[in-house]
Parts: C-alpha cells; sequence; structure tokens
C-alpha cells in the first residue's frame, strides 16, 4: 500500500468537528468548490455520504466522480482517508 499524505494524516488524526470539504485527502480546491456547489461544504457531508453508501469503496468512488468528476487517484485518497477516519473514530 501506498504511504498517505501529511493531508491525510491531519485529518485521521483527529475529530471531524467542522472541518471544510477540502480538508479531506484528495479533495483540492477545484473538486471542493464543486461539492460546496452541490451542498458538501464539510467534510461531515461527505461523511454522511459516505455512510449513506454503507462505506462500499465502489459505490463512494462512483459517487465521488459523478459528483465533483473526481480522478482514480482522488477517489481512492478521499475513500481511504475517510474509511481511516472511520475506523479510529466510529
Amino acid at each position: 500500500m501506498s504511504s498517505t499524505s501529511q493531508k491525510h494524516r491531519d485529518f485521521v488524526a483527529e475529530p471531524m468537528g467542522e472541518k471544510p470539504v477540502m480538508a479531506l485527502a484528495g479533495i483540492g480546491e477545484v473538486y471542493g468548490k464543486r461539492l460546496e456547489e452541490k451542498g458538501f461544504d464539510k467534510a461531515y457531508v461527505v461523511l454522511g455520504q459516505f455512510l449513506v453508501l454503507k462505506k462500499d469503496e465502489e459505490l463512494f468512488r462512483d459517487w465521488l466522480k459523478d459528483t465533483c468528476g473526481a480522478n482514480v487517484k482522488q477517489q481512492g485518497d478521499c475513500y481511504g482517508c475517510l474509511k481511516e477516519w472511520c475506523d479510529a473514530f466510529l
């Protein structure tokens, strides 16, 4: 498995609170703005969608691609970030 980014490590190191959507690994300014425009302005709102999809990797990746156009690497980074956060805090 590839090493995780500093952004990923920072995200999973503490409770989510009111972190913006762009705090998620794999979500930068462009994809963050696209998500915000569709109502996903906070990381916890994306987490809600992740949980609605029952933490299913394929469903979440498809949703992220369809919602903001994230590529395969970004989808995987975001999925891994949320999965690890859930493993630690839920």
